[in-house]
């Protein structure tokens, strides 16, 4: 059972995630948005690497990898929002990841896959089925395929971190680390064909902003999963894709419709699930 507190700030975690997706897609270049977040992170723990303490040798091929796993990340994230909303592409980012994390595992692994976890496979396909088969708009195809890419690449870099922070015993220290590492490829790919210029005083509180969201999100999501057992934490936090959907209504004015609701609710309900289910 999660106490209250730990219920607050996992919510609170899921709201700050699915905020810094908000933040790239309300500006009209989200290529742009994008690498001031990515940016924006990379100041915030540049200033605060120097009290953290250096990873050891062995930590480095991990954090290597994350940090180029993690650039491919912003790209494709800066595509997606180029192309569909926050209601449709976030959950099938999100939900996906976990889903495919788990089939790896049992595939790849030879890990065996509960009960739950086949429930929660098949929720998040169905949800997924009934995204793509509501009414899209321009660009929305490509924002699924692109999205889906993008679940890959989160499963991908999920579990070379799962490897590499446990090797680190500091999850903090090396999280702050991926920032740096991967704004520079980031960078020069997201500005490859346009010189980048000064952002306005909006751009550069919402790209701020926005990385503050990011770094928060995992933060306090650490700090739930040192107060209480990871599976319902990471459970609980799956109420981004619901989460994401809402601030999408509230603040860009999407309309999801009911099968985009409807979808969110479901492929929450089978991360959730995963999430869950007896290791």
């Amino acid at each position: 059972m999660l106490s209250a507190p730990v219920v607050a700030v996992v919510l609170l975690a899921a709201l700050l995630h699915a905020g810094w997706n908000v933040a790239v897609r309300a500006g009209s270049d989200r290529r742009r948005e994008t690498s001031l977040v990515v940016l924006g992170g990379a100041v915030i723990a540049l200033a605060t690497l120097p009290f953290m303490p250096m990873p050891r040798p062995e930590v480095w091929p991990y954090l290597l990898r994350t940090a180029a796993l993690n650039a491919v990340y912003f790209a494709l994230i800066a595509e997606v929002y180029a192309r569909g909303g926050v209601a449709f592409a976030y959950p099938l980012m999100r939900g996906v990841a976990p889903m495919l994390a788990a089939l790896g595992a049992w595939l790849l692994i030879g890990e065996a896959l509960p009960v739950f976890a086949w429930l929660g496979v098949a929720c998040i396909c169905a949800g997924v089925g009934l995204l793509a088969r509501r009414r899209g708009v321009p660009g929305e195809s490509a924002a699924a395929l692109l999205a889906l890419a993008n679940a890959v690449v989160i499963a991908a870099y999920t579990v070379n971190d799962a490897l590499g922070a446990r090797l680190s015993q500091e999850p903090l220290a090396y999280t702050l680390w991926l920032f740096p590492l991967a704004a520079v490829p980031t960078l020069l790919w997201l500005h490859r064909k346009v010189r980048p210029t000064l952002p306005t005083p909006v751009e550069a509180l919402r790209g701020l902003g926005g990385a503050v969201c990011m770094i928060g999100a995992y933060a306090l999501v650490l700090w739930a999963m040192t107060r209480a057992p990871v599976a319902p934490v990471a459970a609980l936090r799956e109420t981004s894709i619901l989460l994401s959907v809402v601030l999408a209504r509230v603040l860009l004015g999407e309309r999801p419709g009911v099968r985009g609701w409807s979808g969110a609710a479901v492929i929450a309900a089978g991360a959730a699930l995963l999430r869950l289910a007896p290791g």
